[in-house]
């Protein structure tokens, strides 16, 4: 039986394209193994592949592409005939041949692709399967990356783990299941649609807390920033005592009793199927459809935008005392944080006299408490601020910027690396989806840390806040110095010729 490997791309979430193929071969090839490649027992070959771009966005004129995830099938290996002639390993070198191309090519060096074995699911299951390919290089405009077959069936490669929709759908069933257990009532859970996508999704949000702090915290605007939806379980799983958590411990008690949580796990489901990296179906990018800032471009609208429309009419008849909007960054290998810096509300304009350092001293305690309980958060990389309020001002379509603002709130993004993360560098594993649920699980103590100061009026922070709580100006530059990125990001989906 001849050697095969089998790639396809029909998975919820998947991307990937293959050159030269048909429109019939769109989601699936096969490549037989020459026996020119046989060398004894072992064979190698090369499997050419290409990122597929997202839908055209005609704000940003251009069509987003990073993000990749497939599945592979190897069979014809004689994986338990020690005695045969059949090939036993097969090393195959996977190229993404438009690499150079994709939205952040920059980010390319110090990428490692994430694999999952062995895994007979429609997608993996296990959580700690994920491995990632230290072989990952970037040579002349190719991301290539080495894997030794050793057995036949499936294995996963993806820029990250994929969250697919099977998944997410359990997760909503989960919470409406635990919003149930009589033990939650006095925090009042619910589980509601405030809407549906364009391709007919309902827009999921989670309710929980009996106390009056409004929070909003939104995960995965871009869809290919998986990681996010990850952070939204591990923080949800905690809030609503789902297993492994099951009972709620005192923080969690606290932080009920103080806040009224709303939490959507994923702002964009219809491009999470398609496995967009950044647009929803019809090429909206989300974090720039939170007001209008071009006269020809209305935002949100419900016939390009409608996940934004609804949540942003939720937000005003809520109102907002804390935001957070969660993602992930392809180039820094760091968590870190971005606020609504050179914007109004960081200026010092306000009637007491605190306005930007009021929102600078809660953003920096902020972090501080969270770098407490989670040893991946740090304040000193991470984008710098745009150069200017006009800059800054020209970006109030950007969810951050829009809700500050708005609800004269903190509001911060957060950002988890796609690459192994610096503070804590783990090659084989790097920072994955036990990290990225873990970190959202831990926003609970930052929560609490933060809630007496979100309103509170003058100089509050004196004689509270100590000198490792100051708000710290980020920089980029983490490699050496004089360093500096090749792309000027000061906002996660802002690019050079947007600024």
């Amino acid at each position: 039986m001849a050697v095969k490997i089998s790639v396809t791309a029909s998975h919820d979430g998947a991307n990937i394209q293959f050159p030269n193929a048909s429109p019939a071969d769109a989601r699936s090839i096969v490549v037989a193994v020459p026996p020119t490649a046989t060398s004894g027992r072992t064979a190698k070959c090369t499997v050419s592949l290409l990122v597929r771009p997202d839908v055209f966005t005609s704000l940003e004129d251009m069509a987003h592409m990073q993000y990749f995830s497939f599945r592979v099938f190897v069979s014809g290996l004689h994986e338990n005939d020690d005695d045969g002639e059949g090939v036993k390993l097969l090393t195959v070198t996977y190229e993404i041949v438009n690499a150079h191309a994709v939205s952040y090519p920059e980010a390319w060096p110090g990428t490692t692709v994430f694999y999952s074995p062995r895994s007979s699911a429609p997608t993996p299951s296990d959580d700690d399967a994920w491995r990632r390919n230290q072989t990952t290089r970037y040579v002349d405009g190719k991301l290539t990356w080495t894997h030794v077959h050793v057995t036949n069936g499936p294995v996963f490669f993806s820029y990250f783990p994929m969250y697919g929709y099977d998944r997410h759908l359990k997760l909503a069933a989960d919470c409406a299941a635990a919003a149930a257990n009589p033990s939650l009532a006095p925090y009042r859970p619910r589980v509601e649609s405030l809407g549906q996508t364009l391709q007919g999704r309902e827009l999921e949000c989670i309710s929980i807390g009996s106390g009056t702090t409004a929070a909003w915290i939104i995960h995965r605007q871009h869809p290919g920033e998986t990681m996010a939806e990850f952070f939204a379980e591990g923080l949800l799983h905690r809030l609503l005592g789902i297993a492994p958590s099951s009972e709620l411990d005192e923080p969690t008690r606290r932080v009920l009793q103080s806040y009224r949580l709303r939490i959507v796990p994923n702002m964009c489901p219809d491009g999470s199927v398609l496995g967009h990296l950044r647009t929803n179906s019809v090429g909206a990018n989300l974090n720039r459809e939170w007001a209008t800032v071009r006269p020809d471009y209305v935002a949100p609208s419900a016939d390009r935008s409608p996940e934004v429309l609804a949540v942003l009419s939720a937000m005003d008849r809520t109102g907002v005392d804390f935001f957070l909007d969660v993602h992930g960054d392809e180039e820094l290998p760091y968590v870190f944080f971005s606020g609504a810096e050179k914007t109004p509300i960081w200026s010092n304009d306000s009637p007491d006299g605190t306005g930007g350092e009021r929102i600078r001293r809660l953003h920096g305690y902020f972090v501080s408490c969270y770098q407490k309980i989670n040893p991946d958060v740090q304040k000193e990389i991470g984008y710098p601020p745009p150069d200017s309020e006009e800059i800054a001002n020209a970006h109030m379509n950007v969810a951050t910027n829009q809700i500050s603002n708005r609800f004269d709130c903190l509001g911060l993004t957060l950002e988890m690396p796609f690459k192994d993360c610096a503070t804590n560098p783990d090659p084989e594993r790097g920072f994955d989806i036990r990290r990225a649920k873990r970190l959202g699980a831990d926003l609970v103590e930052a929560l609490e840390g933060i809630r007496p100061f979100l309103r509170a009026e003058g100089e509050f922070w004196k004689g509270v806040f100590g000198e490792e709580d100051e708000y710290v100006v980020p920089t980029d530059n983490f490699k050496e110095e004089g360093f500096v990125m090749l792309k000027k990001r000061f906002y996660s989906d802002v690019r050079p010729h947007d600024a």
